[in-house]
């Protein structure tokens, strides 16, 4: 099967969708499907060598208007591109999938807001949205997209993103197909991983005896980092605990939080890293209070870790959770319940049955079990496309 993959940039160190992309490219190769890669820019060190790549150039202009101009250049592309299947991944049309890994745009204004704890200031943030070029310019291509004529076949990684098409666009829930993300686990694959963590810590100046959370996420807003330093403060005292913080490399505002909460000292800023392997080597739990994520990849590396996860219901990975898990937290604003949740897991038999949980779900949804129903669609909707 010929299948042409259809995003801006796949460039994994940026992390996301396109780490995704990338594990989902080398797998189809591996499987002897032909990938074509339709994309502005690459790194072709992480692509199969076997990729066709088709490049179009970098949008120019105003920023709402360029994925339409993305779009549009895609959907032309592909009219040469010998093809049996085509999946686009978010501001895109004229795939014959639409596989929205952000989510709607339309649910991400609206949860975007919740990052704001007063309520008026989240009220002016909504009216400011008002006057976005670039907020009306997306919610008119997400109706093209799923509302047009030529309607996608539309895949979703959560239950939780089902139910936004519906709330928002009015889509019967029964015309999606809900595919959980995966990650590879062969990246996180390693012989000396003991030795790599205690090396790791070490230049962290943490012992053995503290425990470390880790806290992974680009947009520090919007994956809730200023409520989590607000949890650690609020954390006893007397516990030996460090959070380390991997992301943005502009990170001085949350500093100044730190320090004004007066928790410095038991925050390690990591900045940006390209591979947060070792990070996640050396940590003993991961902390993900995002106020939204259609289904987190930080929090599928880390049970491919076997790391515990603390998340919050804005994340689709809690449907993999257990149910009434008391790591998953209602309010991302709650620092008490996130700080009770982080106190837990200082305990070792708690983290020790935390952990378990987490390599249950590791070894229960897989990359592989991702993939195979992913090429069960595609051979679906292949066939229906045989059959026009």
């Amino acid at each position: 099967m010929e299948v042409a993959l259809c995003y801006p940039s796949v460039l994994p160190a940026r992390g996301g969708c396109e780490t995704y992309i990338a594990d989902f490219a080398r797998r189809l190769s591996r499987d002897g499907h032909g990938v074509h890669l339709v994309a502005s820019a690459w790194d072709s060190a992480t692509l199969p060598p076997s990729t066709h790549f088709h490049r179009i150039d970098t949008p120019t202009g105003p920023r709402f208007l360029r994925p339409w101009r993305f779009a549009d250049a895609c959907e032309q592309a592909l009219k040469r591109i010998p093809h049996d299947i085509s999946i686009g991944f978010d501001k895109t049309y004229g795939q014959d999938i639409l596989f929205p890994q952000g989510g709607l745009h339309a649910a991400t204004q609206t949860h975007n807001l919740r990052k704001h704890p007063n309520r008026i200031v989240r009220s002016l943030a909504a009216i400011g949205k008002w006057f976005d070029p670039a907020n009306f310019s997306y919610s008119w291509l997400e109706r093209k997209q799923y509302l047009g004529s030529k309607r996608p076949t539309i895949l979703v990684n959560s239950a939780m993103v089902r139910g936004h098409f519906e709330q928002y666009y009015g889509v019967p829930p029964e015309t999606l197909h809900v595919i959980h993300s995966a990650i590879d686990p062969l990246r996180f694959h390693a012989d000396d991983r003991l030795k790599r963590r205690a090396e790791e810590r070490n230049t962290w100046g943490v012992d053995p005896s503290t425990t470390v959370g880790l806290f992974v996420g680009m947009n520090y807003r919007l994956k809730g980092l200023a409520p989590l330093l607000h949890a650690v403060a609020a954390m006893p005292a007397e516990r030996k605990f460090r959070l380390a913080v991997v992301g943005h490399r502009k990170f001085a505002k949350y500093e100044r939080l730190a320090e004004s909460l007066k928790i410095r000292d038991r925050i390690q800023f990591l900045g940006f890293r390209a591979d947060p392997k070792e990070a996640y080597f050396a940590a003993d739990f991961l902390v993900h209070p995002t106020f939204y994520d259609p289904c987190s990849l930080v929090a599928l590396e880390a049970f491919a870790c076997g790391l515990p996860v603390i998340t919050t219901h804005f994340n689709g990975v809690a449907e993999l959770m257990p149910a009434g898990s008391p790591y998953v937290i209602n309010d991302p604003h709650d620092a008490r319940d996130l700080a009770r949740a982080m106190t837990a897991l200082t305990d070792g038999a708690n983290r020790q049955a935390a952990a378990q949980t987490s390599r249950e779900i590791s070894k229960a949804w897989t990359f592989e079990h991702h993939y195979q129903q992913f090429i069960a669609l595609l051979d679906d909707v292949r066939g229906l496309k045989r059959a026009a």
